[in-house]
């Protein structure tokens, strides 16, 4: 088991059920899983140490002499093409969505014969709690039983399986041949162990109800404009990192995949945050998802319900607020990445820019047509009672930086969109509230960014009062309506991210050499995706059509094989880096995508406000 190794990030393709999901190697093995949800601890943690942590692995027993892969189009079925010198087989991989009979989550698996006679072997090994527990093993009529505490596994196979000779319960393989036009099923159910598990069924008729799923879920996409194959499949990712119970939606299915190799900067992303989930929403209305943006805008509802004095950058897939972070010890890391962590700690920190992003959301929601909520802006207006106060203290920014508080221009802008949406609701669609207050402290915000946040003999804004230094988020000033895009200070500060955060075209978040003590943390990280593409957006903005798509291009070159991307790249390695894969980056790719492809998009409404109430604040 210690000889089985995982592979690089972008060496994953995700299968998923919208209640959790798995990550599958190009080797063939399932290494990252957890069961029920997505924040549940890992049956499958390979990803994060070797075999000892718990992997599935399908594969010809033989050498490869080729592999190809591929989701079958419009769905999450992936398909693995693999050849050897006996013939050829293709291994089909997927995760049914629930249904009444079989309400808990499953893996199916399966081995169709392509060409000649195939000697394959099968090797699953199972350690609840992130690797820590190895289960209890029985085998019965339906298959084989993997327990252990409150979980429990059946594992139902089309051949024998046996237990692995000398290894500790939990750990199973078995050999088998697959002739051209024969098929091998097997179907992992998870269930909880103090009940029976759930009748076995047949993985062909499982693939099918599966494969019309997807299909007429993403048949509904209405984007069919320039790089529509790249645009759905972001739209499915998205959708694959949604909890349909309740509507969140995950910023990625992984916890500690490191910000740069062998580094600390590895932190668990399998809960909803305000900020991620915001922009997925803009993406999922363009594209005609409106069921899918009302159940997260009643997520959000639920979730910040109470004080408003309490409001989280994140919470739970359920809405629950205590997100405690622990470090899993006997987890050695990806990449000798440690610590390795569960829960995350940030979900304490103060992030002003967050009222802008819910403010902006409904006010989105409200102007795209998705029914009223009667108890929404009611939540608003008490949300804005906090900031009116609030704005002026220093926060830990967009960043989620683990040093001291600064007063970050982002979040002062963020805060300046709070007060620019309510005033736009009131004055829109006749809702009530002190319209003469919020604009006068609306205009003051404004006032105090260009007097502190800009650096007139740099011509450029600045991370936050008192430095010099730059950030990515500024690129976000022209697309929020703050300032319009040819205002002199917004051509500055792109041409300033350019010059000074760009690594071979790629952008950072912000250089940790020009802001020491910054994030409290040591080590680097990539180039940020999701600011690749927000530079694309400025660009586009500021007229510079051509560079913008030619660096959007370059971007969508990065993605692996299934068009899939982690939070952010590693040039000079040429390697994906960050939790895999995220949703922050795939919702970055969509709207940059509608802003290329036509007039108009994602951001129009929020430019809109420049030419009405940004410029004029000032």
């Amino acid at each position: 088991m210690a000889g089985h190794r995982h592979g690089r990030i972008e060496d994953y393709g995700l299968i998923g059920d919208l209640h959790t999901a798995a990550l599958v190697g190009r080797d063939g093995s399932i290494d990252w899983l957890c069961l029920p949800r997505f924040d549940s601890g890992a049956c499958f943690a390979a990803l994060l140490g070797d075999g000892r942590h718990g992997y599935w692995r399908i594969a010809p027993a033989g050498a490869l002499a080729g592999a190809a892969r591929r989701y079958r189009d419009g769905t999450l079925v992936l398909e693995s093409e693999l050849r050897t010198a006996d013939g050829a087989v293709r291994v089909v991989d997927f995760m049914p969505h629930h249904a009444e009979d079989h309400p808990h989550p499953r893996v199916v698996r399966v081995v169709e014969g392509l060409s000649g006679r195939v000697p394959m072997r099968t090797e699953l090994v199972v350690r609840w709690d992130y690797g820590a527990l190895a289960p209890w093993v029985s085998s019965h009529d339906d298959g084989v039983h993997i327990v252990g505490g409150p979980d429990g596994l059946r594992l139902a196979a089309d051949v024998p399986l046996r237990a692995a000779d000398g290894a500790p319960g939990g750990a199973l393989a078995a050999g088998f041949e697959v002739g051209a036009g024969e098929r091998v099923g097997f179907s992992l159910d998870w269930y909880p162990s103090h009940e029976a598990p759930p009748p076995p069924e047949d993985p062909l008729a499982a693939l099918g109800a599966t494969e019309r799923w997807w299909r007429a879920w993403s048949g509904r996409c209405r984007y069919r404009d320039e790089w529509a194959g790249e645009v759905v499949r972001s739209l499915i990712t998205l959708k694959a990192l949604t909890y349909a119970p309740t509507g969140g939606i995950v910023a990625a299915p992984t916890t500690s995949l490191p910000e740069w190799p062998g580094g600390v900067r590895n932190w668990d992303y399998r809960y909803c945050w305000l900020r991620d989930a915001t922009f997925a929403l803009y993406s999922l209305l363009l594209a005609g998802y409106r069921e899918e943006a009302s159940a997260w805008r009643d997520w959000l509802l639920r979730a910040v319900a109470g004080d408003p004095r309490g409001l989280q950058i994140m919470y739970g897939l359920d809405g629950r607020r205590r997100l405690t972070e622990l470090e899993l010890g006997w987890l050695p890391g990806h990449a000798g990445s440690r610590p390795v962590r569960e829960g995350n700690a940030a979900v304490g920190q103060l992030q002003l820019d967050v009222y802008g992003e819910v403010m902006d959301t409904l006010h989105q929601a409200r102007r795209m047509g998705i029914p009223p909520e009667p108890a929404a802006w009611d939540l608003q207006r008490a949300l804005l009672d906090v900031l009116e106060s609030a704005w002026a203290r220093p926060d830990e920014g967009l960043w989620e930086v683990r040093g001291p508080r600064r007063h970050f221009v982002h979040s002062k802008v963020m805060a300046w969109v709070a007060l620019d949406r309510a005033i736009r609701a009131v004055e829109r669609f006749g809702l009530d509230g002190p319209l003469t207050r919020w604009r006068r402290t609306r205009a003051e915000i404004h006032r105090e960014v260009l007097a502190r946040g800009y650096d007139a003999d740099a011509g450029t804004f600045v991370q936050h009062y008192g430095t010099r230094a730059v950030d990515a988020s500024l690129l976000l000033i022209p697309q929020v309506g703050f300032l319009p895009p040819d205002d002199p200070r917004v051509v500055g500060t792109v041409q300033a991210v350019r010059r000074r955060l760009c690594r071979d075209g790629l952008v950072m978040r912000y250089a940790v050499d020009e802001a020491p003590g910054l994030d409290g943390l040591p080590g680097r990280e990539g180039a940020f995706l999701a600011c690749s593409f927000w530079l694309v957006d400025a660009l586009a903005l500021t007229g510079r059509g051509g560079e913008a798509r030619r660096l959007f291009e370059r971007i969508l070159s990065l993605r692996n094989d299934l068009g899939l991307l982690a939070e952010e790249y590693d040039v000079a390695g040429g390697r994906m880096l960050g939790n895999f894969p995220q949703a922050f980056s795939h919702v970055a790719l969509v709207n940059s995508a509608r802003n290329l492809s036509r007039a108009g998009g994602p951001m129009d409404e929020r430019r809109e406000s420049a030419a009405s109430g940004g410029t004029q604040a000032g």
